[in-house]
């Protein structure tokens, strides 16, 4: 018996239904938790509202089990920003990854803007492979809240 194929949801703006069904919110949470290092530790209270400020969402589904996520924040002009793009671990290096930036991209809320960053520690080649590129004329800066 083959496992059943991944469904990718491109959810409304503020992600919704995502954030409004507590189970999928809770398989959100999982998710990050145990396929992210920089996204653990964050309560569903926290993912809800982080959804409700995202213009883009994306997550991918087996059956009825959250394997992949991703999402953007844009000001729809001049600049775009890719977040939290996880993959279950037995799901990557088969194009989930892939998949969901290139869904990512094709939002609305990201169509013509000048620049589209992302953040990444060990996924450069990854994204490279996406036509992103390493930029040394930039450097990160980080304001600790909280």
């Amino acid at each position: 018996m083959s496992a059943a194929p991944i469904q990718l949801i491109r959810h409304r703006r503020g992600a919704w239904r995502l954030r409004r069904a507590p189970g999928q919110l809770r398989q959100l949470q999982h998710l990050l938790d145990a396929h992210s290092f920089w996204a653990n530790g964050r309560s569903r209270r926290e993912l809800s509202r982080m959804l409700a400020g995202s213009q883009a969402v994306v997550s991918a589904w087996q059956a009825s089990h959250l394997v992949g996520f991703g999402r953007a924040t844009s000001d729809g002009v001049f600049r775009a920003v890719l977040w939290d793009v996880v993959v279950a671990g037995e799901h990557q290096g088969r194009g989930l990854g892939r998949r969901i930036v290139e869904a990512l991209l094709q939002e609305p809320a990201l169509q013509g803007v000048e620049r589209v960053y992302l953040m990444t520690t060990n996924s450069s080649g990854f994204y490279e492979q996406l036509g992103f590129t390493a930029v040394d004329s930039q450097r990160l800066m980080l304001r600790q809240g909280r």
